[in-house]
């Protein structure tokens, strides 16, 4: 007589919806660095302050960095020169709607387009942040420490200039982020060896005795940078 055939294990439950953001850690030098963080206008935690975010849309965000480019035209009015990805949160206990992630970009806009932004909008420093929803104040801190390391190897502060700049305005903008006054001279070297830079013809700025050349990046594709193998440290440091 064969052995009776066991019972079938019981089928699984359906697994909880895990909600998919992204939320966007979006900085402009103004004359410190600052984010950009709007109101919550719907539950959970209405009306605390938040970064600029929502929900993936499956049928029409290609990528998350689409749908991050996507929520900040929509929350912030801006299209932003540089985006990328940061990295990803997620837990059952940062959203109490349930388990999420939330996949979490930085973006840089120069101060001289922030009037285009949405009037709701509200800039405030990176390091005197009120409090925040979710863990959005791990997110900041993630993404500050990102900009500041990768100012120290790539053309990334050229993002939080405008289009066209001097070289004494671009080394404010590096100095501001490395929090170190750097050497004139060693500065521009450095520019001239990363090869980021044109002058554009004809185009100065400043009093009519030293009028300043105005320069602005070679590649200007959104979101373009150069990397260099040698650190804008101690040689570059101002005396």
């Amino acid at each position: 007589m064969p052995p009776p055939i066991p019972p079938s294990p019981p089928l699984e439950a359906a697994a909880a919806p895990i909600l998919c953001t992204v939320d966007v850690v979006l900085l402009t030098l103004n004359p410190q660095l600052q984010v950009a963080l709007l109101p919550r206008d719907r539950a959970p935690l209405a009306g605390a302050l938040a970064l600029p975010g929502g929900f993936i849309h499956a049928d029409e965000d290609a990528d998350p960095r689409a749908a991050a480019a996507r929520m900040l035209r929509a929350k912030t009015g801006l299209d932003c020169p540089y985006l990328e990805q940061l990295a990803t949160f997620g837990g059952p206990e940062r959203d109490p709607r349930g388990w999420s992630i939330s996949v979490a970009h930085v973006a840089l806009v120069p101060a001289d387009l922030l009037a285009r932004g949405a009037a709701g909008l509200r800039w405030h420093p990176v390091d005197a942040l009120p409090a925040l929803a979710f863990d959005h104040a791990q997110i900041v801190a993630q993404a500050v420490a990102r900009v500041r390391s990768k100012s120290q190897y790539s053309s990334l502060p050229v993002h939080l200039c405008g289009e066209r700049f001097t070289l004494p305005q671009l080394q404010a903008v590096y100095e501001a982020l490395l929090g170190e006054p750097l050497n004139k001279v060693s500065f521009r070297r450095r520019m001239e060896e990363m090869d980021l830079l044109e002058p554009i013809e004809g185009e100065r700025t400043g009093g009519a005795h030293r009028p300043a050349q105005l320069w602005r990046l070679k590649d200007r594709r959104p979101g373009a940078l150069t990397l260099t193998d040698r650190l804008l440290g101690p040689a570059v440091l101002a005396p």
